[in-house]
């Protein structure tokens, strides 16, 4: 599946610019596979990278470009106009958020925070399989993309967490999504066959091998987005910060279960069902990893059961197409291969995320498959995935 991505990008490189590419750099998306909004809180977070990747391909600008110098042209295949950005002077978020606006606030960033990396003008070509819309970061992996991209052209070697943050800042500013540092932290940092616990507090890492071909993580796309107000992920972040300040602590990482218990008196319900979910996630998640060292894989699934439940009951993100998705597995069981499902992702609609036994991959898409389609009339999108590496550099 790579290679042929590959060769698509490098493909529709020559048909714009009639010529090779000279740099080539990649970026993964990521699944969570527990761990959901507590990355804002300075919790704990268990994703991995996936087989699902944004190639960009590029080379210098030539006179027949028809570039401004300091400025670069990049096209991207899922539309139909090029990006002209700017590679100097001041950069500032446009007034809409557009595609390219991820691209301009790394740009930016770079500039900004690494004065010695100074890219002349250049031409490039975007080129995804990562779904859009899916809650598998495909915004992240453009993102690590272009700062991975950065570093090709100028040879700059920028620490990857400080590409994370500066990821992370152009999501905030110029994407205008006050996400947290996960999505960009794992699409910088992942590593082959192995999940990360990132600690979103310290930024520490521990990765945590996932290498039994016995088992086997299952991403089933739900292909639905429910059109909301814009304000859900907002509303869910400030209900986390106020019930902190509230309570008495910097951040909900501090509060035990019990000390929520104890305050429950000084929040709303629906503060107190917010705090309860992350509360509990964040233990959930050190638990599900502890439970994936042992080789507790039912366990593990049974954490997963309960993160889902408390996203759909607490958080009150899912939506009825993710509950169909979990229940359908949930149906399967351990008998038929399935160890654990849940939602991934920010919420209302996306991704579900199962670890499931290899041997039994195909009976179990076909399963859930018939289920969904027969409750939803929607065909879902599944593939099966290993951890994958994160960003790097394939040519330069």
């Amino acid at each position: 599946m790579f290679e042929k991505l590959l060769q698509e990008t490098k493909d529709s490189f020559q048909q714009h610019f009639s010529r090779a590419p000279q740099w080539i750099v990649t970026a993964p998306g990521r699944v969570n596979v527990i761990g959901e909004h507590t990355d804002y809180n300075e919790g704990f977070v268990f994703p991995m990278a996936i087989e699902r990747n944004v190639i960009i391909c590029a080379a210098p600008a030539l006179p027949e470009d028809n570039l401004q110098p300091g400025t670069a042209k990049i096209y991207s295949t899922a539309k139909r106009n090029p990006a002209i950005v700017k590679l100097s002077g001041k950069i500032t978020p446009g007034p809409r958020v557009d595609w390219f606006e991820y691209v301009q606030g790394v740009i930016a960033g770079y500039l900004a925070e690494t004065p010695s990396v100074q890219a002349d003008s250049f031409v490039a070509v975007i080129h995804a399989n990562v779904p859009l819309g899916a809650a598998l970061s495909s915004s992240a992996a453009l993102e690590v993309a272009v700062g991975t991209l950065l570093e090709a052209i100028t040879e700059a070697n920028v620490d990857p967490v400080r590409k994370a943050l500066i990821c992370q800042h152009a999501e905030h500013e110029y994407a205008k999504m006050p996400c947290g540092i996960m999505d960009q932290f794992i699409s910088a940092m992942g590593a082959k066959d192995h999940i990360m616990l990132l600690d979103c507090r310290d930024y520490s890492t521990r990765l945590v091998p996932f290498t039994s071909p016995d088992l086997s993580i299952l991403i089933i796309n739900s292909r639905v987005k429910h059109q909301l107000s814009g304000s859900e992920y907002p509303e869910r972040r400030a209900a986390c910060f106020d019930s902190a300040k509230i309570l008495g602590v910097n951040s909900l990482r501090d509060l035990s279960m019990d000390q929520l218990e104890a305050g429950k008196n000084q929040l709303s319900d629906v503060q107190f069902r917010r705090c309860r979910h992350v509360v509990g996630e964040i233990k959930r998640t050190n638990d599900a990893v502890a439970a994936l060292e042992q080789g507790n894989y039912e366990l593990f699934g049974n954490l997963m059961y309960e993160s889902h439940a408390s996203m759909r009951d607490d958080f009150e993100i899912s939506c009825p197409e993710l509950d169909i998705l979990v229940e359908a597995a949930r149906k399967i069981g351990l008998a038929g291969g399935v160890y654990g499902s849940r939602m991934t992702g920010g919420g209302f609609g996306g991704c579900t995320v199962s670890l499931i036994k290899t041997a039994e991959v195909d009976s179990i898409i076909a399963s859930i498959r018939s289920e969904y389609k027969s409750a939803t009339g929607i065909d879902a999108d599944f593939f099966v995935t290993r951890p994958a590496s994160g960003a790097h550099i394939i040519q330069k």
